[in-house]
């Protein structure tokens, strides 16, 4: 199972990430436990700097924009 967190303060940006991730898990059918990071000193923790920012199993995938579905694709394969 994957583990993909999603950092970002709940702005319209990180919430369109969330949705993005949450919608390409589900047509994949790959099981992934997907959580939503909003406290700021988890994401320095992290290492985030901008954000809407995405992990897979810990490694940091994205940072500063919305993914497109096929880079998260790519990320689950």
């Amino acid at each position: 199972m994957l583990n993909i967190t999603i950092y970002g303060p709940g702005c319209a940006r990180c919430k369109e990430t969330e949705k993005r991730v949450r919608h390409v898990v589900e047509q994949s059918g790959v099981e992934a436990n997907v959580v939503h990071a909003s406290d700021p000193m988890e994401m320095a923790k992290a290492g985030i700097l901008s954000t809407p920012a995405v992990s897979v199993n810990g490694v940091l995938k994205s940072t500063g924009s919305i993914p497109s579905e096929d880079a998260i694709r790519a990320w689950l394969s």
